[in-house]
């Protein structure tokens, strides 16, 4: 049977558009996200809105299911993304400092934060995930070394707010925090506080609240919102937030390298868009969250103190000090040697992100001006390739 011209190059057109609907439909895959924290925490809720926006902007074709604690806990997730018992990953990247280097460098230096100026205080966060996020795609590739040689591709900041300490006894001086053992979860703490005559404990977070409750530690050197996060409400009795200051921020969308060269350019675009909009809810929420929980803690009877002068004067010095010594410490332990550079590049970079925050009004605004700064300047035909 002979059909017309016209009818043939419809029928060739209906079975090339089948031909990719089936495509399509046969790569269609629901990926597997591993996050150590707990459900109903502030970072599994910034997961399951990454979900809603990675289902979105596939226009359906992918899902992403979240797993919180169940699949790997944080001192899991390197080497279980590595492996693709997961196909994203919630990366701890001070967990791993052999291994990652280099992308701990700048983000031990967010005690950076408090030499500029009032302007920042009240959007760190906001400010400092942004110019972590733009120096690591663009300006530092030994970080995607390091993730490559871990069968990872980065796609992705995330932060929360200032850090301060988290006590089940009153710590507001020099004298206070002499011999007391404070849980740190970088390195930039740890030398922080044996610079105050404490001694810094290394932990998992995981395990923080039983070691809180059964006086392991002291303190924890943390933010007021993962009071929340880790249920540690009912085992402190001080904070004093005035110091050290600086912020936690992490990989949070790592993914496996097979998995993300899997996808097609458009869906690559689509995991990052969906990074950097969703992603957003963490600096958001705990900038929003963070004063609220520290009035929460104050009707449940915990003392809030200030620093005395003394402390905040040395945690200063501190501060300054270490942003000189910061390069040379990571080339003694970890033979980094482009660490003065990487930090003479970094400052101007987290300058022009306070500046560019002062307008945000909404985690709407947030991811915008991540995405259109940062993530659709990402060349995805390249990019983990």
């Amino acid at each position: 049977m002979q059909f017309p011209k016209t009818m043939s190059r419809w029928i060739a057109a209906a079975v090339v558009c089948a031909t990719a609907a089936i495509a399509a439909a046969a790569v269609a895959k629901q990926f597997k996200y591993a996050i150590g924290f707990p459900p109903g925490s502030y970072n599994v809720e910034m997961a399951e809105d990454y979900a809603k926006r990675v289902k979105k902007y596939t226009d359906g074709r992918h899902s992403v299911r979240v797993f919180p604690m169940t699949l790997l806990n944080m001192a899991e997730t390197s080497a279980g993304l590595r492996d693709g018992i997961a196909d994203i990953g919630f990366l701890l990247t001070p967990y791993f400092p052999a291994e990652y280097p280099h992308s701990n460098l700048p983000n031990e230096a967010s005690m950076m934060l408090r030499l500029l100026g009032n302007e920042v205080q009240g959007k760190e966060a906001l400010a400092f995930v942004g110019a972590l996020t733009e120096f690591t795609f663009f300006n530092c590739p030994e970080c995607h070394q390091e993730f490559a040689r871990q069968n990872q591709v980065y796609t992705g900041h995330i932060g929360g707010s200032s850090y301060g300490l988290v006590c089940n006894k009153p710590v507001r001086s020099i004298e206070e925090l002499k011999g007391k053992r404070l849980r740190a979860g970088a390195a930039n703490w740890s030398r922080w506080a044996t610079a105050v005559g404490a001694s810094p404990i290394t932990m998992s977070a995981n395990e923080m609240r039983e070691a809180l409750s059964q006086g392991v530690v002291d303190c924890i050197i943390l933010s007021a919102p993962e009071i929340h996060n880790f249920g540690l409400m009912d085992t402190i009795s001080d904070i004093t937030m005035a110091v050290p200051g600086g912020v936690f921020s992490t990989a949070a969308f790592n993914m496996n390298v097979k998995v993300w060269r899997s996808l097609s350019v458009e869906d690559r675009r689509a995991f990052l868009r969906a990074a950097a909009e969703g992603g957003a809810y963490t600096p958001w929420i705990y900038q929003q969250k963070e004063q609220a929980i520290l009035e929460e803690a104050k009707k449940k009877g915990v003392r809030l103190h200030e620093a005395d002068a003394a402390l905040v004067k040395k945690t200063q010095e501190f501060i300054e000090q270490d942003m000189n010594t910061i390069a040379k410490y990571f080339a003694d332990k970890h033979s980094v040697k482009r660490g003065e550079e990487m930090i003479r590049t970094f400052r101007p970079i987290l300058e022009k992100w306070v500046k560019l925050v002062q307008n945000v009004k909404t985690q709407d605004d947030l991811g915008a001006l991540y995405w259109n700064e940062i993530y659709s300047k990402v060349d995805v035909t390249r990019h983990g390739m």
